[in-house]
């Protein structure tokens, strides 16, 4: 039974120990959260889609997700020791591509006749977030955001069948983890964005000259934008 005992404490002592190893390591950057200003860099990848609302016999959808490019900068103030404010300009390529069916006219394969388009953006946007952080625990620090970001598009074709308008306004919500390294901080973040407005240019339908892809243009009533960004921050 002394025997039994006297292994069970030993077993509890370094369960206890291996415990403690695991919880008392290294803190890297220990006061790198208490500047109250301080900036960085972005770079990340994002997909972009639209939600479309058409009147028949015409229905429109973003078909598949490409994936884009993303850069920008960081800068952020501490407001306490749990809540930031923080604004990153930031520069997104990428394209959506665009399937229109008109659904009244087949081809000589019985299937509706089909519109494409390549919709290419170029997106200089400023979102505004407040980011929520946990509690550090050794060099991990999971955080929450949300905020709203503007946007301005860049690309500018007047001979496509849908055309965007300028400026954009998205709510947007997402999930990070500061990550505590030697010589900086680095946050991977995955963020979604959503269009709060319709962002549809009907006034560049006039500019059309093919007939028949003007009647694809007349046709879409609304589109509502969407973004997935995952960005790498380095702090």
């Amino acid at each position: 039974m002394r025997l039994r005992i006297l292994s069970i404490i030993a077993a509890l002592c370094i369960a206890t120990s291996c415990v403690a190893q695991r919880r008392y390591v290294i803190q890297h950057k220990p006061y790198i959260d208490l500047r109250p200003m301080h900036f960085g860099i972005a770079v990340g990848m994002n997909l972009q889609d639209i939600e479309f609302e058409t009147e028949a016999p015409i229905v429109s959808d973003a078909d598949r997700w490409n994936t884009g490019f993303s850069v920008g900068v960081l800068a952020d103030m501490r407001l306490s020791s749990n809540l930031n404010l923080r604004i990153v300009p930031t520069m997104h390529f990428g394209a959506k591509h665009l399937t229109l069916h008109k659904l009244d006219e087949t081809d000589t394969h019985g299937n509706p006749r089909t519109e494409t388009q390549d919709l290419k953006n170029t997106y200089l946007s400023v979102p505004v977030d407040l980011k929520f952080s946990a509690q550090r625990w050794n060099n991990i620090r999971p955080y929450m955001l949300a905020g709203v970001n503007g946007m301005v598009n860049l690309t500018n074709k007047s001979q496509e069948i849908v055309q965007l308008q300028r400026t954009d306004l998205m709510l947007e919500v997402g999930l990070g983890c500061d990550l505590y390294l030697p010589f900086f901080k680095l946050a991977p973040e995955l963020k979604f964005c959503y269009g709060l407005g319709n962002r549809i240019d009907k006034s560049h339908v006039a500019d059309i000259k093919d007939d028949y892809k003007k009647t694809y243009a007349n046709s879409i009533k609304s589109g509502h934008t969407k973004m997935i960004v995952l960005t790498f921050y380095f702090e």
